[in-house]
């Protein structure tokens, strides 16, 4: 039976014992059943994981011991930045939560032109909030033991501008004349991919991120949604880099 595994923010040490936060504690006990004496995992995002034990259960608490450190890594062998053009929320959620599931090393959340969803800035701490519980959640269900960088909201003129000296930076784009396959060959080890929101970058926004060095790709001759077309590409980029 597989073992559950939980995100536990401290540092963690061989031989501790400590209370899982709330969130862990309730889907252990409450979604999982898990009982005293039944084995988890435990991963604090900076690295590898440990066998835990749960140790005892009070009506306040779920406390765990911490056994042996394992050095266990499954990162993807392509280090990717998603720059996503913000959806509405459950295409958004869906975004964050497959594109950790499939490796990106982090998400730059982008305020689009066209973005459906409008954030001042107490809501956009409140989804950048929300979109770290995503990506700690998919990291739990995956097995990723390091957790990937999901950022405040940019514009596309700040991306532009904190983005300029990178390279190589991709922007997917159906009417794009390069193939993805083809912008591939020679890719190095990491890579800087911008994705719009539903209805795409304005006509400014997407010169605006060609003149600052963004490469036009397609992944082929269909127009895809939002929620699929960064999910395509990171997959399709991790296989030719060799994933799995």
């Amino acid at each position: 039976m597989r073992v559950a595994r939980f995100f536990v923010d401290p540092p963690l040490e061989t031989g501790a014992r400590l209370a899982l936060p709330e969130r862990a504690a309730h889907h252990a006990v409450r979604v999982l059943r898990l009982r005293v004496g039944d084995p988890l995992t435990l991963f604090d995002g900076r690295g590898g994981e440990y066998a835990a034990t749960l140790d005892e259960r009070t009506r306040d608490a779920v406390l765990v011991e911490i056994g042996a450190w394992h050095e266990v890594e499954r990162e993807a062998p392509l280090g990717i930045v998603l720059a996503q053009g913000i959806s509405s929320a459950e295409r958004m959620d869906l975004t964050v939560q497959k594109a950790v599931e499939l490796g990106v090393a982090a998400i730059q959340p982008v305020d689009a032109d066209k973005s459906v969803v409008r954030l001042d800035a107490r809501r956009a701490q409140s989804r950048l909030a929300h979109w770290r519980r995503v990506a700690v959640s998919a990291c739990e269900q995956c097995g990723r033991n390091r957790l990937p960088d999901v950022r405040p909201p940019l514009s596309v003129a700040a991306l532009c501008e904190a983005t300029r000296a990178l390279s190589p930076k991709w922007l997917l784009a159906p009417e794009a004349q390069t193939r993805l396959r083809d912008a591939a060959r020679g890719l190095g080890n990491g890579l800087l991919l911008a994705a719009g929101p539903e209805a795409g970058f304005s006509d400014a926004e997407t010169r605006a991120l060609q003149e600052s060095g963004y490469a036009p790709v397609r992944l082929g001759p269909r127009i895809l949604r939002t929620e699929t077309a960064a999910l395509a590409a990171i997959a399709a980029l991790n296989a030719i880099a060799g994933d799995g």
